[in-house]
């Protein structure tokens, strides 16, 4: 009984870092990266489409994505989607391929994504929180209807809080390293 509580808080820890680290994966860093594309949804043939599954993105310089349609007649809508994505560049399409150059960040704006990370971690251990908290009113709930004892309850609740802290400590880390990825230059 405990096991499966504590497998399923564990899961759903696992699954917050994972959500927060995608977020993360979105946020500028100066540099190009072709996750900043995930959430662009292109209008083709009447549906919201990933951008991802109607071109290849690649990243031929630091500050640089090309993305290449494999439908040339799909380019037009491409490059409107992601105008409408607000991605702070311009795109540039010469027919073939689309090209997005991201000029670099001031020393203050790179500031405002390590706090804008930082915002995003904040959520997330929130959220591993509030894991904590229905993981623990699981456990209470099988002591009050007689399942476990009331010491397998605080061991119980002493292994949720050890997830707890570890699921932190590793939304720390992730972090610290977006932190000073943004900050490098």
């Amino acid at each position: 009984m405990i096991n499966e509580v504590l497998e399923e808080v564990q899961t759903t820890m696992e699954e917050t870092i994972e959500a927060i680290r995608r977020d993360l994966s979105r946020l500028r860093t100066g540099r190009a990266n072709a996750n900043m594309l995930e959430p662009v949804r292109v209008d083709y043939y009447g549906s919201a489409t990933p951008l991802s599954q109607m071109a290849s993105v690649t990243v031929p310089e630091a500050r640089m994505l090309q993305i290449k349609p494999w439908d040339k007649t799909a380019i037009n809508d491409i490059e409107r989607a992601l105008h409408e994505a607000n991605l702070g560049v311009s795109p540039q399409n010469d027919g073939e391929v689309i090209r997005l150059i991201f000029p670099p960040t001031t020393e203050e704006r790179r500031r405002e994504f390590v706090k804008e990370a930082w915002t995003h971690i904040e959520n997330g251990k929130v959220s591993i929180r509030n894991k904590r908290r229905d993981g623990n009113d699981m456990l209470k709930e099988l002591e009050k209807e007689g399942e476990i004892s009331e010491d397998e309850l605080k061991r119980g609740l002493s292994r949720v809080q050890e997830l707890t802290d570890s699921n932190t400590k590793a939304l720390d880390d992730l972090g610290k390293s977006k932190e000073e990825e943004i900050l490098t230059v």
